[in-house]
């Protein structure tokens, strides 16, 4: 429901001449906004507008399996922000200070920018449940995928050789040219984000 909610309110917005980047973080609450690392407020969407896609890579400093797929996203983001893909790495957990982000994106050479989201905005408006987890809207700003970044983890300590399908970059793909991605929800393996209790 949730993704297909976001959907309607993006396209009601539209209709109405209002601003589609900016309704589902407003029906958030003003109680809940979303910061950068130096605390300031960030509406993603409306710094990405000009955009052709937007993915949020959901992360968390201690979660192992998060921070095995840093390659990965480093990888996807050079193949893809130079064709206007627009990455935000987002730590929903509220015990991630500012200052151990600084360090875990340094730590890991993450190439994109990064947002703290303690109320878990994002996380109610994606419906993404665990890090490492992926959420991509397209160049009308609807959710077209959630789910895994791909299918390397089976289950908590199984994990394949190598992934045998690329999830997200797979959904970017279909994205950028605008067709709907095959299998918009999957179900990602990590650490729960209903754990990280403020």
């Amino acid at each position: 429901m949730r993704p297909l909610l976001a959907g309607l309110i993006a396209a009601v917005a539209t209709w109405c001449g209002g601003s589609l980047f900016e309704v589902p973080l407003r029906a958030a609450g003003p109680s809940a906004p979303l910061r950068d690392l130096d605390g300031r407020t960030v509406d993603p969407f409306v710094t990405a507008e000009s955009a052709s896609a937007i993915v949020f890579l959901f992360a968390s400093v201690e979660c192992p399996i998060s921070n095995r797929y840093a390659p990965t996203v480093q990888r996807l983001h050079a193949e893809l922000a130079p064709r206007g893909v627009a990455f935000w790495l987002v730590y929903p957990n509220p015990a991630d200070s500012p200052d151990a982000i600084r360090a875990h994106v340094k730590a890991f050479s993450y190439p994109v920018h990064a947002l703290r989201d303690p109320s878990h905005v994002l996380v109610k408006m994606t419906g993404v449940a665990v890090t490492p987890e992926a959420a991509v809207y397209d160049r009308q700003r609807v959710l077209a995928y959630h789910g895994r970044i791909d299918d390397r983890y089976v289950n908590i300590g199984l994990e394949r050789p190598a992934a045998t399908t690329h999830d997200l970059a797979d959904a970017l793909s279909a994205t950028l040219r605008g067709v709907p991605v095959r299998q918009a929800v999957t179900t990602a393996v990590g650490c729960y984000i209903a754990d990280f209790v403020p």
